[in-house]
């Protein structure tokens, strides 16, 4: 009996500690997803969602741990049952994106379903590690245990692929996504191109006579940016879960700003909201006035928005009204807007 028991203890706290390191893998992996536009997400996107299978995988385990849990009466159970919810959820919303089988829930997309029910756990993940606390013996590091964790690992790595071949032979929308886990959305198509912004920002309202766009030594009108006719063919990708490709029209920052010296160029929203770049980048970004041929209109920016082509939506900052140059590192911000 008593041999059982250490062998249930053992095992609980080995699938505890598996748990916690899967679900800060996938944590970590989904912000350096959403950190990259170009090919380096595809491979965060591999691995978290191999520790999201994972993950499903160890949930057997999990409930008869937590089974046991719930026959004791301890405190802070709630909170518990709470977190247990909250990742369901998140994977739930998941794999309904990835599959494209439920791409909203309500207002909400699935992808926002899915980083919201991640972040709202953050806490009592935390809380759960605390008031949980589970004693790593040396029998956990073994290489038993790691011959144990890499199996596991394979099968839920082999589970991942399988399920993206499967959703590919079902001609399942999830089969169309770009290589960031996003959907097209009215590429070439401006009217009906999503209108997306980061967090709790409100959709401006801009008078284009009064508007002006501040820049080292001088101001500028609408009217003046309007004369410019840079064009290119750029692919917004929104962490929220689409992305559309159009042509955008304006002018170069290079040409805003020619005689740059500074470290960075700091482009600056009505609203606050604000993104920071290599000053060498100035020729590679375009201050748009216009997509498609067409004005921009409130919602995707109007007077101007940035385009950063090869960058997630959240640095293509719109509603402009400043475009600044100074010494401080382009590096020296946060790696995600907070406001």
């Amino acid at each position: 009996m008593r041999t059982r028991r250490y062998g249930a203890i053992k095992l609980g706290s080995q699938t505890n500690v598996a748990l916690l390191g899967l679900l800060a893998i996938a944590f970590l992996t989904g912000w350096l997803a959403f950190a990259f536009g170009t090919a380096p997400a595809r491979l965060s996107l591999i691995v978290h969602a191999t520790g999201g299978v994972a993950i499903l995988l160890l949930l057997p385990w999990k409930s008869m741990i937590a089974r046991r849990g719930l026959a004791r009466p301890r405190g802070g159970r709630w909170a518990s049952i709470g977190l247990g919810m909250l990742v369901l959820l998140s994977i739930a919303a998941g794999l309904g994106h990835s599959t494209g089988l439920v791409l909203s829930w309500g207002p909400f997309s699935s992808m926002e379903v899915h980083v919201g029910a991640a972040l709202a756990a953050i806490p009592l993940a935390v809380w759960h590690v605390v008031a949980r606390r589970v004693k790593v013996v040396r029998a956990d590091l073994s290489r038993r245990t790691f011959m144990k964790g890499s199996v596991a690992l394979g099968a839920a790595a082999v589970s991942y692929a399988a399920s993206e071949i499967l959703v590919r032979a079902a001609t399942l929308p999830g089969g169309a996504r770009r290589f960031t886990g996003s959907y097209e959305a009215g590429s070439f198509q401006p009217a009906v191109m999503p209108v997306s912004s980061w967090m709790f920002d409100a959709i401006p309202v801009h008078d284009p006579d009064a508007w002006t766009l501040r820049t080292p030594g001088r101001e500028w009108s609408l009217r003046e940016l309007a004369t410019f006719d840079d064009r290119m063919i750029a692919t917004l990708d929104c962490t929220g879960g689409f992305y559309s490709t159009q042509e955008w029209t304006g002018v170069r920052l290079d040409r805003l700003l020619p005689d740059i010296r500074e470290s960075s160029i700091r482009v600056v929203s009505s609203t606050g909201y604000d993104r920071r770049f290599r000053a060498g980048e100035a020729g590679s970004l375009l201050l748009a006035t216009r997509f498609g041929g067409t004005p921009l209109d409130a919602g995707h920016g109007f007077p101007a928005r940035l385009v950063a082509p090869d960058r997630r939506g959240f640095w293509w900052v719109k509603w402009v009204v400043a475009i600044e140059v100074d010494d401080v590192p382009y590096w020296w911000q946060s790696p995600f807007p907070v406001q």
